[in-house]
C-alpha cells in the first residue's frame, strides 16, 4: 500500500505556486486509482498556514509543515534538510513534487539521503492493478516512455503544465509541525539581493497565453537589399510588451552571433524552442520567419493552436504543422498588429 507525499514550497507571499497546484491534481488522481493509498501534503516556507488553508478541501489525510526563516529563500542545504525531514515524517513511499527550479536542484540529493530513486521531467502519473507508472519524454519530446520502479521511496518531479491546477474552497487546516535541525553549515550560502530584468525587457513568460517565435529571417536581407535588425528588434519588443507574450526562438537565430551576422541583442539560448531547446506549453503560438522543420516544431508539441507568418507558401509550416499559415511579410504584419494593439490600449 502506497503512502504518497505531495512536496511543495511556498511563494514569498505565502501561497502555493501554480505548478504545486497542478501536482496536487495529479496526486489526487493517482491516490484514487490505488486501493488503500493514503496521501499527505508537505509544505516548506517561512510560514505555511496560509498555503495549508488553500488546501482545506483537497482531501489530504495530513498536512505537514517545515517552517523556519531560512526556508524563505532557495538554498540547497536548507531545502534538502526540510524535504528530507518531511519525507521521513510522512513515511512516504512516493514523493511527488512540482519541477520548480528549487526542487529540481534539490531532490536528487534528497533521494540519495533516503536511499531511494528519482525521476525528473515526468509528464504524467497513473496507477493500475496496484502499480504506479509514469510517462516521460525522451530525445526532445520525440519518444514517450512508460517507467515503473519497485524501489521505494520513489521521488518524482512533475513538469509544470502536466495537469490542470487544482482549485477548491479555502478553510482552516491544522498543520503538523515537523522539526528540522539546522546548523551553521546550512546557512553558509546567503542571498544578498535579487536582480530582475526591466519589465519591458522580460521576454520569457511561462504563464503567457501566447508564445511568439522569431526565426532567422528577421535578420536576413530584406527586399531593399539591406538587413533591418534594429527595426526587427523594436517590432518584436513592442509586440511582446503590448501582448504580454513570451518569446521563443529557433536555434539558427540564437547561433547567428557566432557567425558574425546581425543579431537580435535581447535573444539568448534561454529563448530557444525545439529539439535543442525548451518545449513550452502555451495555449497559442505564432511563428514568424521560421523554416518550420521538425527540429523546431517538435518544441511546439504541446501548443494548442499554432499559426505562422512566412513569405514562402511552400514553407514546411504549411505542410500540416500550422493550423493557419499567413503568406505575408512579417515586418509588414507586425507593424500592423502593433498599431492595432496600440489603438486598442489607447
Amino acid at each position: 500500500m502506497e503512502s504518497i507525499l505531495l512536496l511543495a514550497h511556498t511563494e514569498p507571499d505565502g501561497t502555493l505556486p501554480k505548478p504545486a497546484l497542478a501536482a496536487l491534481t495529479t496526486v489526487k488522481s493517482l491516490a484514487g486509482s490505488l486501493p488503500g493509498a493514503a496521501w499527505s501534503v508537505g509544505l516548506v516556507g517561512t510560514g505555511v498556514q496560509g498555503a495549508a488553508n488553500q488546501l482545506a478541501d483537497c482531501g489530504a489525510a495530513r498536512v505537514l509543515g517545515a517552517v523556519a526563516p531560512e526556508f524563505g529563500i532557495s538554498r540547497y542545504a536548507t531545502d534538502a534538510a526540510a524535504a528530507e525531514a518531511l519525507c521521513r515524517a510522512a513515511g512516504a513511499t512516493l514523493v511527488v513534487a512540482p519541477a520548480t527550479t528549487r526542487w529540481n536542484r534539490t531532490l536528487a540529493g534528497v533521494a540519495q539521503r533516503l536511499g531511494g530513486r528519482i525521476d525528473s521531467h515526468v509528464a504524467g502519473l497513473s496507477g493500475a492493478d496496484g502499480q504506479v507508472s509514469l510517462t516521460r519524454w525522451y530525445y526532445r519530446q520525440r519518444m514517450e516512455a512508460v517507467v515503473l520502479r519497485t524501489s521505494r521511496p520513489w521521488l518524482i518531479l512533475l513538469e509544470p503544465g502536466a495537469a490542470e491546477p487544482w482549485s477548491g474552497s479555502p478553510g482552516s487546516v491544522p498543520v503538523e509541525a515537523v522539526p528540522v535541525a539546522l546548523g551553521d553549515a546550512h546557512r553558509r550560502t546567503t542571498v544578498t539581493g535579487v536582480r530582475t530584468p526591466a519589465a519591458d525587457r522580460q521576454t520569457i513568460r511561462p504563464d503567457a497565453s501566447l508564445l511568439f517565435v522569431a526565426g532567422a529571417g528577421w535578420t536576413k536581407t530584406q527586399p531593399d537589399g539591406h538587413p533591418h535588425a534594429d527595426e526587427a528588434e523594436q517590432l518584436i519588443l513592442d509586440f511582446l510588451a503590448q501582448a504580454k507574450a513570451s518569446l521563443g526562438s529557433t536555434k539558427s537565430l540564437v547561433d547567428l552571433s557566432g557567425e558574425g551576422q546581425a543579431v537580435l541583442k535581447f535573444m539568448t539560448h534561454l529563448n530557444q524552442v525545439g529539439q535543442t531547446g525548451s518545449t513550452p506549453r502555451h495555449p497559442k503560438g505564432l511563428a514568424t520567419c521560421c523554416h518550420g522543420e521538425e527540429p523546431h516544431t517538435v518544441g511546439w508539441r504541446f501548443i494548442t493552436e499554432r499559426r505562422a507568418v512566412n513569405l514562402n507558401p511552400n514553407c514546411s509550416w504549411a505542410q500540416g504543422k500550422a493550423d493557419v499559415l499567413y503568406v505575408a511579410d512579417a515586418f509588414a504584419v507586425m507593424r500592423r498588429v502593433n498599431a492595432l494593439l496600440a489603438a486598442r490600449g489607447a
